[in-house]
């Protein structure tokens, strides 16, 4: 399934979620793109009896549609950076803003 890219109105939210619990799901696999993608998953998880799972990239790497960082630049924990490098207007803010924010509140709470 497909949402549409604008806000869905609580009456779609509604058949979405109709139609996903028709199929009785054990985990449904969402991929809208961080954070919407989060947010939906969240709410998913929560409404229906199922796991639902953000996967960021992960359909495009299968698709074939962007291409996946080669094994040792994964293997060093630096996949980021590669894909920072492949799409910079789009993710800089994520990995260079998001990430340390994100660093600073798990600083912050003690780790």
């Amino acid at each position: 399934m497909s949402p549409p890219f604008s806000a869905m109105s609580p009456r779609e939210y509604e058949s979405q979620d109709r139609r996903i619990e028709d199929t009785n799901p054990d985990i449904v696999w969402v991929g809208l793109g961080t954070p919407k993608q989060d947010f939906e998953a969240q709410r998913l998880a929560t409404a229906g009896n199922f796991f639902a799972v953000a996967v960021g990239a992960a359909f495009d790497f299968s698709a074939g549609t962007k291409k996946e960082a080669p094994r040792w630049i994964t293997a060093l924990g630096f996949e980021w950076l590669f894909r920072l490098a492949a799409e910079p207007k789009r993710l800089w803010r994520r990995y260079l803003i998001g990430n340390f924010v994100f660093l600073y509140s798990v600083i912050r709470r003690g780790l």
